[in-house]
């Protein structure tokens, strides 16, 4: 295979290649580096690289290969961390400077998890300062003026740019499906708990989503089958019964998908909203029971509900550093922790208590569909590098701990990514894929960024 093959190879595809003998693990590691070394200065989606650490983890692996040893689902395939996943020995800096020369001595649990799967780390993707508001370096590499979305800013662009099939980022408001939309790859945050977070640094941690961004619905269902499961560093990581999402992926039945329009449509772009209604339509002709859903009218309060839980919930856990060193934190991320000291008490109670009624509320539009569509953003990726865009049509359901997913659909007129947004009830990412998998085949879209992102 040439370079620019070996770069395009998704997960999936990249770890049966491997498995078969066609090519060898430190021959995607150079591709990926040299693919690194032509884009990464005008993309800036990496803050650490670990080039010759990866070279010595793929000759290992395909040591154990070439003697026959048991192949594991990911083996050789490299994947990128956002920077907020600690990494043993690879310093990790959670977007900050408080932590610029930060080196874990273990790795998170999700890492850990993919490591034992045969993945090999590239290195740390950049993201937004302690994955909230203040903006990453990074470029969206559709078009070099606008964002990539935020916080998983640095993986979204890198598996858009195929710098690397695969990327970890988190989701505590719409930090895996925002920039996945904006970068035209798949974003899947499992249900809360699903994903353990021992080992990443907090924002939020009611809401914390550890969660994938990929080239295709299988290299999702790969990771999550990979990562699923409890985990002794996080209590509130579930232990849930979690099936192989691979094996489980082509159910041939035409899914039930449920519209839903209300907060979703109103803050969308019509010409987003457009492309995702000729999306369902397609879904619709293809056999999908496509059926209209009215909005609870709880979801009108959810986005100040979650800032609330949000803002205090990151002011506890910053604080005591913040108290040290506060000219090291950046804007937003302050803005936030001053915010949550003053909050009262009582409010954030307050809004676990409304939280609760209206993740009831959202479960009973599950009664008629698989899954409930709407859009991942409110359009296309907007221009400037100076905030991350909107998280507003992700934030339901991510207060909810719902599993959802963004599914590129297309470009928009001015020839930057459009997506949808599939979520499912909890606990059902089996569901999740195997809707989101038969609507990728029905849409046969594959998006490529140009090789050289235009400027606006």
């Amino acid at each position: 295979m040439t370079t620019s093959d070996l770069t395009a190879l998704s997960t999936s595809e990249a770890a049966a290649a491997i498995r078969s003998g066609e090519i060898s693990a430190r021959e995607l590691v150079k591709a990926l580096a040299q693919r690194i070394e032509q884009r990464e200065p005008r993309i800036q989606a990496w803050v650490t690289l670990d080039i010759e650490g990866a070279l010595q983890q793929a000759d290992a692996l395909d040591k154990d290969r070439a003697a026959g040893r048991i192949q594991r689902p990911l083996h050789g395939v490299p994947v990128g961390l956002k920077d907020i996943f600690f990494t043993a020995g690879l310093r990790t800096t959670g977007g900050s400077k408080v932590y610029e020369d930060f080196v874990p001595t273990y790795d998170a649990t999700s890492v850990k998890r993919l490591r034992e799967a045969g993945a090999i780390v590239l290195g740390k993707t950049a993201t937004t300062t302690f994955a909230y508001r203040d903006p990453a370096p990074t470029r969206n590499p559709w078009n070099l003026e606008h964002t990539p979305g935020g916080s998983s800013s640095g993986s979204g662009a890198a598996v858009a740019d195929r710098m690397v099939p695969a990327a970890l980022g988190t989701q505590t408001v719409g930090s895996v499906l925002r920039p996945a939309a904006y970068c035209g790859v798949i974003g899947l945050k499992p249900t809360y708990g699903r994903i353990g977070r021992g080992g990443v640094f907090a924002l939020s941690w009611s809401m914390d989503h550890v969660g994938v961004l990929a080239r295709t619905v299988t290299d999702a269902a790969l990771l999550l089958s990979v990562m699923a499961g409890p985990d002794d560093a996080d209590p509130s990581a579930a232990n849930v019964p979690a099936p192989n999402y691979v094996e489980t992926l082509e159910d041939t039945r035409p899914p039930r998908i449920g519209l839903l329009r209300g907060l979703f449509q109103r803050i969308t772009q019509p010409e987003a909203w457009r492309r995702l209604e000729e999306a369902a339509r397609q879904f619709a002709s293809a056999g999908a029971e496509v059926i209209e859903l009215e909005q609870p009218p709880e979801f009108e309060a959810a986005l100040d509900v979650q800032q609330i839980i949000l803002v205090s919930e990151a002011s506890t856990y910053h604080w005591p550093i913040f108290r040290q060193r506060p000219d090291d934190f950046r804007e937003g991320i302050r803005a936030a922790i001053e915010a949550g000291q003053v909050l009262p008490a009582p409010a954030y109670l307050q809004a676990q208590r409304a939280r609760r009624h209206i993740s009831r509320a959202a479960l009973s539009l599950f009664a008629s569909c698989d899954v409930v569509l709407t859009s991942p953003a409110t359009g296309p990726a907007p221009q400037g590098l100076g905030n991350t865009g909107s998280a507003d049509c992700n934030g339901p359901w991510s207060l909810f701990g719902f599993p959802s997913l963004s599914l590129p659909i297309g470009l928009s007129e001015d020839g930057l990514p459009l997506g949808a947004q599939f979520s499912a009830a909890p606990w059902q990412e089996q569901r999740l894929l195997q809707t989101a998998r038969w609507c990728e085949r029905v849409l046969d879209v594959t998006l490529v960024p140009p090789q050289d992102p235009v400027r606006s």
